[in-house]
């Protein structure tokens, strides 16, 4: 789930009222996030580097806000805005417009595209004016879109360049990387594409992405008419035509691997980012060639109708509302919606691209209607539940180790050869692992036979935690096993087994009567 950080004072200014930080969780809740955190800047840094990072930053409160993973359009401060504004009535759904193309603002594609990233998407907001807040929100965007649904860049990749400094048409292509050559963002001469892999190959955040397109044999590249450089997706953009606060028309293009994804992350940004525009929620399309010659318009900004019956809705949710009502809920979710004798029509807006079943229409009404305002009823389904006695069984053992005065430790289930043989003196062709067929590290490549090497990696990264350190783990562990058909139990003591070694012998004699004690119980 992604999480936001915005300011307390800039959210409170745009929603028109001041909340306490109880009152805003709560209206958080309402709507279907979660206030997960109320910090600063300088309690952050503080937090991630040390006492150090904190000198000279901003103690400006932050709230930071749980999202739903698939609700793109509230990533930014103006789609939260918009989003509870609208929930709380107090403002219609945008109304979103798209304005003619223009030929000079049309992208082609070349058939070297094909080998690297086949897709590509355009659009245009003109007239916008950025503030130093508006400006970091749109930046901070395209981050959020480019960890989630762009997956680190490899589905989606976008660029965002001042149109007033390109001149189009544009030309989408791929080279090989010794003949790109170009001044890139920040930077102070040209370089080739190698050059820059090599300069980027040791940056923080952006060596991540290199592996995306580093073994190709061609590299994308966007150019204008005149051969200037825009961007190399899914690295880096040009300098030439970088956005600043003075930037007023921008001209955005999505490369990608996978077409729809790209669809709504054009549609996401120029959704959120069009009410800055000289008309508010105009956009401009652009005409985006194939290699056939044909071409299609970007974005697609498509609403569509989606029809849902009122009867099933109530019981699928647990209400009795009537169609009226119904439309009223979903209309606070920025779904407009129509009463029709049993049918619900249900617009739904180019924003909410999560809406892709009646399911998640019904979920929007409860979320409206309020979850703690459903009554509870019971199961309709006979069943008589109850907890697996291998689960009872280790969570009584944790409670009584936590008596005892031990912290627990959960350690990854999947370690290293070494770890489980080398480290512990043992051949690995001994143990009875089960081996991993295409790890994806060194530090994952066998299930774990037993639970000691992972408790010794605790103690070795913790060091300078004060003595002594007194640990426990239990959990499963995986032996191979020719036969089986040995009980789950059995792999269970055999990990306890181990804790000889690490509490000592008198804290273990004391261990292990207490688990006889304990299966000896009643239930």
């Amino acid at each position: 789930m992604p999480t936001i950080s915005v300011k307390r004072d800039a959210l409170f200014a745009a929603l028109g009222k001041t909340y306490t930080d109880d009152e805003f969780q709560d209206l958080c809740f309402e709507f279907g996030l979660e206030l997960d955190e109320v910090t600063t800047e300088k309690q952050m840094l503080i937090k991630e580097q040390g006492d150090h990072a904190g000198a000279g930053v901003s103690e400006e409160i932050l709230y930071r806000i749980d999202i739903p993973a698939n609700r793109y359009d509230l990533l930014c401060l103006e789609g939260l805005v918009d989003g509870l504004l609208v929930f709380q009535g107090k403002k219609s759904p945008p109304k979103f417009q798209l304005k003619k193309y223009e030929d000079s603002h049309s992208l082609h594609l070349t058939p070297a595209t094909a080998q690297i990233r086949p897709f590509a998407v355009a659009a245009v907001l003109k007239g916008v004016t950025f503030t130093k807040e508006s400006y970091d929100s749109f930046i901070d965007l395209q981050d959020k879109l480019h960890q989630n649904i762009c997956r680190k860049r490899t589905l989606v990749a976008i660029g965002t360049h001042d149109l007033d400094t390109i001149h189009g048409p544009f030309i989408y292509d791929a080279l090989p990387p010794s003949e790109i050559k170009f001044k890139a963002l920040n930077q102070q001469k040209e370089m080739t594409a190698p050059e820059l892999m090599e300069l980027y190959s040791s940056h923080a955040q952006l060596k991540q992405y290199l592996g995306i397109i580093r073994d190709s044999p061609v590299y994308p590249v966007i150019k204008d008419k005149n051969g200037v450089v825009l961007s190399m997706p899914p690295i880096i953009n040009g300098d030439h035509s970088k956005i600043t606060l003075d930037t007023k028309n921008v001209f955005i293009e999505c490369t990608a691997t996978d077409l729809t994804k790209a669809i709504v992350v054009l549609d996401t940004v120029v959704s959120m980012f069009s009410k800055y525009c000289s008309t508010p929620y105009e956009v401009e399309q652009c005409k985006v060639f194939s290699t056939d010659g044909t071409y299609e318009l970007y974005p697609k900004m498509q609403y569509r109708e989606e029809i849902i019956n009122v009867e099933k809705a109530n019981k699928y949710i647990g209400i009795s509302e009537d169609g009226d009502k119904l439309a009223t809920l979903l209309s606070r979710m920025c779904l407009t919606a129509t009463h029709e004798e049993s049918l619900v029509r249900v617009r739904v807006p180019p924003t909410r691209h999560d809406v892709i079943h009646a399911c998640d229409i019904y979920e929007d009404i409860a979320i409206a209607y309020g979850y703690n305002r459903i009554a509870r009823v019971p199961s309709r389904v006979v069943s008589a539940g109850g907890q697996v006695p291998l689960n009872k069984l280790t969570e009584q053992l944790r409670q009584e180790c936590a008596h005892a005065g031990y912290t627990e430790a959960l350690t990854f289930t999947l370690c290293s050869r070494e770890d489980v043989a080398t480290k512990l003196g043992v051949k690995i062709e001994d143990v009875p692992a089960a081996h991993i067929s295409n790890p994806k590290t060194l530090e994952f490549q066998v299930v774990r036979t037993l639970l000691l090497p992972g408790l010794l990696k605790t103690l070795a990264a913790n060091k300078k935690m004060p003595l002594p350190l007194k640990l426990f783990e239990i959990s499963d562990v995986v032996v191979k096993d020719d036969k089986a058909g040995k009980s789950l139990i059995y792999f269970l003591f055999k990990s306890v087994y181990k804790f000889q070694y690490f509490l000592g012998q008198s804290d273990f004699l004391f261990f292990f009567m207490t688990l006889l004690l304990i299966l000896n119980l009643p239930d």
